[in-house]
């Protein structure tokens, strides 16, 4: 029998592009919430020597540097384009991040969305208004993702910041971890851990264990929401968002905590 004949082939896929800033190094934690039928058709904004700034998010969410990169990612017909880019969509309040999103839409015509606009869905599906903050960034960067969440009527209860410029894709687990064990979760509906370029798929499964309640990050939420977009399921056991919030804070049998 022929092999290839009776595998019948590559599964038909889902797309989904993905416009991230230049120096994202996370891809495979993307990936890692993508089940088998869908793909991820990633690009990148164009190099700028800034560091991680008010002014960086500004340069890599400029409506022309969107625009180009979505009619790049149009070869690969995806069914869906997000922005995966938490401060850039954010920096420009909601008016901004809705801009965004329209010119998305225009350049790729299908549907947009934003890492920022996604954290809203989210903690609308979690029924959270009153949050716990975590970020790698400066206070000022750390303070306009408070304006943001204010202006959505989302109230932020307690908070931590690393204060990195750079190199935030080499934070390793447990430093994230130990920054969310000092964040203050009293009176939280949730906590959010922001920047796509902060690894945090797996301490979401500890840290919602350990806190009792639902744990979000940047880039659960891009993928949770642009899976929605095209008919499936991000895949990311123990986590609230995925699945039944009670099963969801219990303690994973068999799983190894970042200590």
């Amino acid at each position: 029998m022929d092999v290839v004949s009776f595998l019948a082939g590559p599964q038909p896929q889902h797309g989904i592009g993905v416009v991230a800033p230049f120096d994202f190094a996370l891809d495979r934690e993307l990936w890692r919430w993508v089940p088998d039928d869908v793909s991820l058709r990633l690009t990148r904004t164009p190099f700028v020597p800034v560091g991680v700034s008010l002014d960086l998010a500004r340069l890599v969410s400029e409506h022309e540097t969107l625009r180009d990169a979505v009619r790049a990612l149009g070869a690969s017909e995806p069914e869906v384009v997000a922005y995966a880019c938490a401060s850039g969509s954010f920096v420009g309040g909601l008016a901004g991040e809705r801009a965004l999103c329209e010119v998305m839409r225009t350049a790729g015509d299908v549907p947009a969305l934003t890492t920022s606009g996604a954290l809203l869905d989210a903690l609308g599906e979690l029924g959270a208004r009153r949050i716990a903050l975590l970020t790698p960034y400066t206070e000022s960067v750390t303070r306009s993702l408070e304006d943001y969440l204010a202006e959505a009527g989302v109230t932020v209860v307690g908070r931590a910041f690393l204060g990195l410029t750079r190199h935030i894709w080499k934070v390793p687990y447990r430093a994230v971890v130990d920054m969310a064990r000092e964040v203050s979760v009293e009176g939280a509906d949730a906590l959010f851990i922001s920047c796509t370029n902060l690894p945090t798929y797996d301490v979401i499964p500890q840290l919602e264990a350990e806190l009792r309640v639902p744990v979000v990050s940047a880039n659960q939420v891009t993928m949770w929401s642009a899976l929605r977009a095209v008919g499936a399921s991000a895949v990311g056991p123990y986590q609230a968002l995925l699945m039944d919030a009670t099963a969801a804070t219990a303690e994973p049998e068999g799983q190894e905590g970042v200590t």
